[in-house]
C-alpha cells in the first residue's frame, strides 16, 4: 500500500478555516495566509450581525442560538466559493466541534488550521489590542469552551509565539508537502 498526501486532501479548490481564541492572531494570519496562496479571504466576523457584535462589546459571551446563524452565513461563503470553484481562506473561531463540524462536515474541501497558543500570550496580545469588538474580558468564555481539534479532523496545528511570516511559511508548508511536488502552486 502506498503512502503519502490523501490526494482527497491534495484537490482544489480548498477552503481553509483559521481557527483559534480571540487573540490567536486569526485575522492577521489568514489575511497574510491567503495573500501567499493568492486566494479569496474573508474575516468571519464581518457576518456577525451589529446585534451580535454590541453583545460582545458589552462583555456578554455569544451563545449558541446566537452563533447558529453566524455560522450559516459562514458556511453560505464556503459552498459560494466551492461552487466557484475559487480557494479561500476565512477566520472562524470555531472552538467547539460542533462549530467546526456544521462547517467542514459535507465539505470534503475545507481545511482546519488551528493557532494554538498559551493563555499569557494571548492575553499580552488582547491587552495590547486596541479597536476591537471582542474585549479581553471574555478570554475565559473562550478558553472555557475551547475543543482543540481532535486528530480525525486533521487541522493543521500551529503555535503563535511566531511572527505572523514565520506562521504563514509553516502553514504554506505543510500544505505544500501534504500536496506533494506535483501539486503546489508556482511560485512565479
Amino acid at each position: 500500500m502506498a503512502s503519502g498526501p490523501d490526494p482527497a486532501r491534495a484537490r482544489r479548490p480548498e477552503i481553509l478555516m483559521v481557527m483559534g481564541v480571540s487573540g490567536s492572531g486569526k485575522s492577521t494570519v489568514a489575511a497574510r495566509l491567503a495573500e501567499h496562496l493568492g486566494w479569496a479571504f474573508v474575516d468571519g466576523d464581518s457576518f456577525h450581525s451589529p446585534a451580535h457584535v454590541a453583545k460582545m462589546r458589552a462583555g456578554h459571551p455569544l451563545d449558541d442560538d446566537d452563533r447558529a446563524p453566524w455560522l450559516a452565513a459562514i458556511g453560505t461563503w464556503i459552498d459560494t466559493q466551492l461552487q466557484k470553484r475559487e480557494p479561500g481562506v476565512v477566520v472562524c473561531s470555531a472552538l467547539r466541534r460542533a462549530y467546526r463540524d456544521a462547517l467542514v462536515r459535507g465539505r470534503d474541501a475545507v481545511r482546519i488550521v488551528y493557532l494554538d497558543g498559551d493563555r499569557a500570550l494571548i492575553e499580552q496580545r488582547l491587552a495590547a489590542r486596541q479597536g476591537h469588538f471582542m474585549p479581553a474580558a471574555l478570554l475565559d468564555t473562550q478558553f472555557a469552551i475551547l475543543e482543540p481539534p481532535a486528530p480525525e479532523e486533521n487541522a493543521i496545528r500551529v503555535r503563535i509565539d511566531a511572527a505572523p511570516a514565520a506562521i504563514v511559511a509553516t502553514i504554506a508548508a505543510r500544505l505544500d508537502w501534504e500536496r506533494g511536488p506535483e501539486q503546489t502552486r508556482d511560485p512565479a
